[in-house]
């Protein structure tokens, strides 16, 4: 949620900054219906005032005896104009929070132009991208060839973008989840461990930033619950209408869940495998923190996630995204894509996004100062919000099976896992089994 106050002492900066996003200019639109409100709330004030003025008139006149009719008509008569008057500022009210609400967030500074991914930075690569000595095959191949990924069989009592993970490889699948989340929740790490719910309500979604654009993206219940699309929801509305005290921050918090996404506007994109599927693994990591704080923890954050691929011994790059490649919730973005040689590609495997306070302006998110900041309100101040993948599990057991694969069919367990595969160190092909 944008700041009014903001865009009422810098429109053109406000209009400048959504620009950067491909945006036109709105805030003409948005001061007009401010300007309406206001007009509306200073009348009501000036009512409620002359009603106390007129009532304590008529006090003082009756006990005088003198004839109170005029007063008494005119206290009549606001109270029966300031019904309809704070109606109207409902109604200017509401209209202002739901076109504010439609908006993204401003882009940081320091962050690219551009409309699209191609506006994007690369900051860095890690790691050499593993060269074969035969033709590496995708993770759909391998999976078919291991027996232990079918399509079909979830397709049966599903429909498309399902898998289901049989085996060795369903506990691969699980074995990189624990490793993440204890990499995460380790001393060096330092988040806590949540199992949160996988349904919430409309204000949750409402909070993050997905409601009330991004609906069709999700999956919603007949009696009124979205399904999650990132634990990002529940995680962030952990804070959700508090006042926290600074010394609590930051906050930092993680979790292993399903996520389910519809891929409303995904029609046609990456349909073989598990790319792109309606429910889907992940890792999430969200950090509240102080202003002063937050672009620190964006970069530790994004650290941790880059920390999860090179102990997998996975090459992979960073790049920040352009302004009109960024989430809508997000001033900042850091993507991590790791290389696929199925693919021959980079792939996304983790976003890490620093929100500012766009988030915590629609939960009614706030802490309390040490001492009293400038701009702040009733002594708090709105709080920053983060949040990463720290990573994408199913895109984690891809790159595992595509990197780690071996000509047989066979797929070698990183160094990092067989802890969690009770010593196993390979996935047999499908020679193993004749």
């Amino acid at each position: 949620m944008h700041d009014i106050a903001l865009i009422r002492s810098d429109p053109a900066g406000f209009d400048a900054a959504l620009a950067r996003r491909g945006l036109p200019a709105i805030s003409p639109q948005i001061l007009a219906l401010d300007a309406k409100r206001r007009t509306v709330q200073t009348e009501l004030q000036g009512m409620q005032q002359r009603r106390n003025e007129a009532s304590k008139a008529i006090g003082q006149k009756r006990a005088k005896n003198e004839d109170t009719t005029d007063l008494q008509d005119e206290v009549s008569d606001i109270k029966r104009r300031m019904p309809e008057l704070e109606l109207d500022e409902k109604t200017f009210g509401d209209e202002l929070q739901a076109l504010l609400a439609m908006y993204p967030n401003r882009p940081a500074d320091d962050v690219p132009t551009g409309a699209d991914e191609t506006g994007n930075l690369e900051l860095r690569r890690i790691g050499t991208p593993r060269t074969f000595d035969f033709a590496p095959k995708d993770h759909a191949a391998l999976g078919a060839g291991l027996r232990m990924m079918d399509f079909e069989i979830a397709a049966q009592m599903s429909g498309a973008r399902f898998v289901v993970l049989k085996g060795k490889l369903a506990r691969l699948e699980r074995a990189i989840a624990q490793f993440m989340l204890d990499l995460h929740t380790s001393e060096e790490g330092g988040y806590t461990e949540v199992n949160p719910p996988f349904l919430v309500k409309d204000n949750a979604v409402y909070g993050v930033g997905q409601l009330p654009k991004f609906a069709e993206d999700m999956f919603h219940t007949e009696n009124g619950f979205w399904l999650i699309p990132t634990a990002e929801v529940p995680l962030t509305n952990l804070v959700n209408d508090t006042v926290l005290d600074e010394k609590e921050l930051p906050l930092r918090y993680t979790a292993w869940t399903p996520c389910f996404r519809s891929e409303a506007g995904a029609a046609g994109k990456d349909t073989r495998g598990m790319i792109r599927v309606h429910q889907f693994p992940k890792v999430e990591m969200v950090s509240i923190t102080t202003p002063e704080q937050s672009a620190a923890e964006h970069e530790r954050m994004t650290a941790r996630a880059e920390e999860v691929l090179k102990r997998l011994g996975l090459a992979f790059r960073t790049i920040v995204l352009c302004g009109g490649d960024m989430g809508p919730a997000s001033r900042k973005t850091y993507d991590l894509e790791v290389w696929l040689p199925g693919q021959n590609a980079y792939r996304e495997i983790s976003s890490c996004s620093n929100c500012g306070d766009f988030q915590a302006r629609r939960m009614g998110a706030r802490y309390r100062p040490k001492e009293g900041p400038k701009g702040s309100k009733g002594g708090t101040r709105f709080v920053h919000t983060l949040n990463g993948s720290g990573l994408a599990v199913g895109r984690t057991l891809i790159a595992v099976l595509e990197n780690y694969q071996n000509e047989d069919g066979s797929v070698t367990v990183p160094d990092a896992l067989k802890p969690y595969m009770g010593g196993l160190e390979v996935l047999p092909g499908p020679d193993a089994r004749k």
